[in-house]
């Protein structure tokens, strides 16, 4: 079910995890409830914002308390850290913390990442470090190197997603790690509670996805296959409204029933009800996109940190999670400094801040990626690869193989590459699990890739999570 959940959204629904037993107390659950029941998702920041505007603190009052409230959170969050480095992606929220970061903890180092074609803010990192007096470097994108260090990591991974940026992280992570660093910064967090406006694209894509049932050919088509928009407008089509909210080309209910040799697309949307209630009673688009990324932030965003730190034993320092900070934000600050909704622009307070050290900066103003993965890339050297976990995965994922062979010409297309991803992530994960023997009585001849040899390893490793916890 979780495989599933994975291909169709490129995560797994909390509170489940990939692992049949774990269960996870994520945003929106109360620890209080029984997470193998049936347990209500509650958005905690529909009030955020409501205070009176006419009481409002002065805006210089504003700003100044933000930033020593941001600073006192990256002091706490980063203490045991003798070597942190930043995640500096040149956008809002890397650029407010990374003024915190030079007031609070200037001996740290900044690192900025270049994944892709459609980005490149390594010029204005650099001059954001450079004027703030922090050091800084970056990381250039090499798919195999990326997928080799996944691999690398992977059975010390307690869970899994396959977040669309989680080989981007494992290869900052493994970068940092062997450069000395002992901790990352990373600058998620925020969005929830200042919200996120719901653009014009965004609301359109929601509606067009209407999970209709299309013939599988339609998008292997050669003039359909090779063109990315037409494949995501066939894949939009074809998804359920709500997780049309969910970022990425992921594959149809239909191509995942092909996929696992079952029908079990059906049962792993049913996992979405427990956040029904909820999400149905959002007053607005902009209001319902947030509790979405609840959901996805949860499982996926901080997942992948999270994920990756504990296999690298690295800690993750997540300072705009901090209490006290967003507290005051949900509670002190008006709406009206939040996010303008009417405009469409978010954060107006951190751009602000911003703008007291930079002024203007371009970047603030426009859309821009960060953190990207050459997905193309990883299709295009990495292939066969995947291709031989697919067929020991035969017993599990029975038509990856097939889908593999239907559509290796076709991976210069974003869309179908977005879907070989996810098959490289979970693919190695379930048939090259960490199975070590327990004692020298352990029976030789299963086969670590077989049911049973899965069954062991999937055991070992809720063992695992179980003293992990208790360790907590």
């Amino acid at each position: 079910m979780s495989v599933a959940d994975i291909l169709r959204n490129a995560f797994v629904y909390p509170p489940h995890s990939i692992l049949e037993n774990v269960k996870l107390v994520s945003f929106g659950f109360d620890a209080a409830q029984d997470m193998r029941a049936q347990p209500e998702f509650r958005f905690a920041f529909r009030d955020a914002g409501k205070r009176d505007e006419t009481n409002a603190p002065p805006e210089a009052g504003l700003v100044q308390t933000y930033h020593r409230l941001l600073c006192e959170a990256v002091a706490r969050s980063t203490a045991d850290m003798a070597s942190p480095w930043v995640l500096q992606s040149g956008g809002k929220d890397s650029t407010t913390l990374a003024i915190a970061m030079a007031e609070a903890r200037p001996d740290a180092t900044c690192l900025t990442y270049l994944g892709g074609r459609e980005e490149n803010e390594l010029e204005s990192a650099s001059m954001i470090a450079a004027k703030l007096g922090l050091r800084h470097e970056s990381l250039v994108c090499q798919p195999g190197r990326c997928y080799d260090r996944y691999l690398a990591v992977m059975d010390r991974m307690p869970l899994l997603t396959a977040d669309f940026a989680l080989l981007s992280y494992i290869d900052l992570a493994t970068e940092i790690a062997t450069r000395g660093g002992d901790g990352i910064v990373d600058g998620l967090g925020s969005d929830i509670y200042f919200g996120m406006p719901s653009p014009a694209q965004k609301r359109m894509l929601t509606w067009l996805a209407k999970g209709g049932r299309w013939p599988r050919h339609l998008v292997e088509l050669p003039v359909i296959g090779d063109n990315f928009k037409l494949c995501f407008l066939l894949g939009t089509l074809q998804m359920n409204a709500r997780e049309r909210h969910f970022p990425g080309s992921r594959f149809s209910d239909d191509e995942v029933n092909e996929l696992m040799g079952r029908d079990i697309a059906s049962a792993s949307r049913e996992r979405l009800a427990p956040y029904e209630n909820e999400l149905s009673s959002a007053t607005s688009a902009d209001e319902l996109r947030g509790m979405m990324l609840c959901i996805t932030e949860a499982a996926a965003g901080f997942a992948k940190g999270l994920y990756t730190g504990d296999a690298l034993s690295l800690p993750i320092a997540y300072p705009f999670c901090d209490q006290r900070l967003h507290e005051w934000v949900t509670r002190e600050v008006p709406r009206g400094r939040q996010m303008d909704a009417a405009a469409k622009k978010n954060k107006l307070l951190v751009r602000e801040h911003i703008a007291t050290y930079f002024g203007d900066l371009p970047y603030v103003r426009e859309k821009k990626g960060s953190f990207r993965f050459d997905l193309v890339g990883l299709a295009r050297e990495r292939f066969d690869q995947v291709h031989a976990f697919a067929q020991d995965a035969r017993d599990i994922v029975p038509g990856a193989t097939a889908w593999l062979e239907r559509n290796r010409r076709r991976m210069g297309n974003k869309f179908h590459a977005s879907r070989f991803y996810l098959l490289a992530i979970v693919l190695p994960w379930i048939t090259k699990p960490d199975v070590k023997p327990a004692s020298d009585k352990q029976d030789k001849r299963i086969d670590p890739r077989s049911p049973m040899g899965l069954e062991r390893a999937q055991r070992s490793r809720q063992e695992s999570m179980v003293a992990s916890t208790r360790n907590d």
